[in-house]
Formats: C-alpha cells, sequence, structure tokens
C-alpha cells in the first residue's frame, strides 16, 4: 500500500481526492498538513487518518508517508512539488502544475536527482470514457479528424476564491483552459503548431476570465472557450468525415451528468450511446500512480507532457496580445 501524505486541508483534497485514495486498493492516506494543526487534526479525523501535521515540512521529513498529493494554490505547485522530492517523496500534483512551462524544467530535474515518480493529476486521462474515445479515434470509427471543438464555463466572482486572485495563479486559462487542450491532445496523440486567441481580463481581479483559442494541429483544429463567469457548460466534440464522437460530460464527469459518448455515423441516420456506469476517475488516478511507483511501467502523465500542455497555454496568452497566429 502507498501511503500518502496530503499537503493542505483544500476543498478538492476533501471532496474528491482523499476519499479516493481512501477507497483504492492499492494506497492509503495516512497523514494530513495543515499550516493550522488544528484543521489538519480535523481532516484527519474526518478520514480516519492516523497522523495530523502542523507543518508541510514537519511531515515531508516524517517516515510516515511514501507520497505526497498537493492541492495547495497554482503557484505554490512547483516549490512544493520540488520540496516533497527532494525529500524522497513521490509527487501526484494537482493541475495546472505550473504557470510557465520553463518552470517545470526544475522539477524534472528534481525528479530525475531523486529517482521519485512525479505527475500532474489529470484525472480525465485514467476515466474510461477518455480512454474509449481515443481508441475510437485511433480505430478510425469516425474516419479521418477535421474539428474539435470543447467549452468549459462556469460562474465565480467570489473575490476570495484562489481562482480570482492573480498571485495565487487563479485566472480561468489555468484552472479549465487546460482541460480541451490536454484531452484533445490525449486523444490524438497530436501536437499543435500554432494558435489564435481572444482573452478577456476581470477589471477587478485582473485574471482571466474569458478565452476563445484556435489551435492548429496541421491535421485538425481546435476551437473551444472557456470562462469563469458564465453560465456552467462542458461539452467536447472530435468531427471526422464519417461521423462525430460526442463527450457528454468530459470534465467533472462525477457530479456534472451521465457519463456518456454519443458515436453518430456520417449521415447521422444511426448513433451509438457507450455509458460508462461511475468511472471513479479519482480513484483510477491514484491507482495508476500507485502502481507507477511500484513497477516504474504505469502509463501516467510525465513531466514531459505537462511540459508540453503548459507550453500550449502560454501561446495562448501570447496569442491573446496580437492579430494572428503566435506558434506554439
Amino acid at each position: 500500500m502507498l501511503r500518502f501524505g496530503i499537503i493542505s486541508t483544500a476543498k478538492i483534497g476533501r471532496d474528491n481526492v482523499v476519499p479516493a485514495i481512501q477507497d483504492a486498493e492499492n494506497c492509503v492516506v495516512t497523514a494530513i498538513a495543515s499550516r493550522d494543526l488544528g484543521r489538519a487534526r480535523e481532516m484527519a479525523d474526518r478520514f480516519s487518518v492516523p497522523h495530523a501535521f502542523g507543518s508541510y515540512e514537519e511531515m515531508l521529513a516524517s517516515d510516515v508517508i511514501d507520497a505526497v498529493y498537493i492541492p495547495l494554490p497554482t503557484s505554490q505547485h512547483i516549490e512544493w512539488s520540488i520540496k516533497a522530492a527532494d525529500a524522497g517523496k513521490h509527487v501526484l500534483c494537482e493541475k495546472p502544475l505550473a504557470l510557465k512551462a520553463g518552470e517545470i524544467d526544475a522539477l524534472i530535474a528534481a525528479r530525475d536527482r531523486n529517482r521519485v515518480v512525479v505527475t500532474e493529476a489529470y484525472m480525465i486521462t485514467y476515466s474510461p470514457v477518455w480512454q474509449k474515445v481515443r481508441s475510437l479515434i485511433d480505430e478510425g470509427a469516425i474516419g479521418s479528424l477535421r474539428h474539435v471543438q470543447g467549452a468549459f464555463t462556469y460562474f465565480n466572482r467570489d473575490a476570495a476564491n484562489m481562482r480570482n486572485i492573480p498571485e495565487l495563479g487563479g485566472g480561468g486559462l489555468p484552472d479549465i483552459g487546460v482541460y480541451p487542450v490536454m484531452s484533445t491532445r490525449f486523444s490524438t496523440g497530436k501536437e499543435p503548431l500554432r494558435i489564435q486567441a481572444i482573452t478577456e481580463r476581470d477589471p477587478d481581479f485582473g485574471t482571466d476570465i474569458y478565452s476563445s483559442v484556435k489551435a492548429d494541429f496541421a491535421d485538425f483544429e481546435l476551437s473551444f472557450y472557456v470562462s469563469t463567469q458564465m453560465a456552467n457548460r462542458q461539452i467536447m466534440v472530435f468531427h471526422g468525415t464519417d461521423g462525430y464522437i460526442e463527450v457528454k460530460s468530459p470534465f467533472n464527469a462525477n457530479r456534472w451528468g451521465p457519463e456518456e459518448i454519443e458515436l453518430a455515423d456520417r449521415s447521422h441516420n444511426e448513433s451509438r450511446i457507450f455509458r460508462f456506469q461511475d468511472s471513479r476517475q479519482y480513484r483510477r488516478e491514484v491507482e495508476a500512480f500507485a502502481r507507477a511507483v511500484e513497477n516504474g511501467k504505469e502509463e501516467i502523465v510525465t513531466l514531459e507532457n505537462s511540459k508540453l500542455n503548459q507550453k500550449v497555454i502560454d501561446a495562448i496568452y501570447r496569442a491573446s496580445e496580437k492579430d494572428g497566429w503566435e506558434a506554439v
């Protein structure tokens, strides 16, 4: 059993990842760390976790954990991932891993010198929904892919929320823009060459609240929009010469809606529905991570993959400042 320590009591850990670890077959949470010992103990008691620490450093120095899960604000991800790796701990870090692609190089170096497993927590890549999308495209079920269309939006104007605080790495692109990019790259195995984009910022917060993006993948295009101040919506569609694949609840599958894929034929006279009953994508994520630690062969999101994804986000920001294409 891989023993996890959780750095911080953040909501995504409390609501999604810690329950997934406790439900997994090959890992367990043995420690919670917070800068407030009382909060660490409260969360530890909630999940029957034996150890609570009043500092991250103290937990990293302990021998009661083998790995850490890091759901800190984005601006702290690289710093604490490196500290954890240097403490000899394996690292599962929440997305986005970094705010600039170049920041990931230092973490790659830390991973290599400490011989630990470090990965970014893209739960969708472990979901049977997205595994099926990838296999359908590989099998030629929609012919030649020509266009991918996506949207991911929600409404949040809470000034205290980290997503609205630039210093903590807030903004729509770091929070949700990474998903249409990663899911397209994962499903197709292709990389974009150039980007066009429009981005709007909140006049009070300074964070990006809306982006409309077109990415040229040579053989096909990806167009998507994301927003932190629009009505909730999630959709991804892969449109080919012989049909299309529509992913009904592509990202927050556990609470957005039914985990379904529709595969339609060219004339739209026939379609097939693939249903996935409770895919438990967070559990699959942590179990895959634990297997990667054990055998070094499991397919996980590598840091090199994370850097490629962040390069696209970096290019979107640059493209938003100009008229025309920006190379990735």
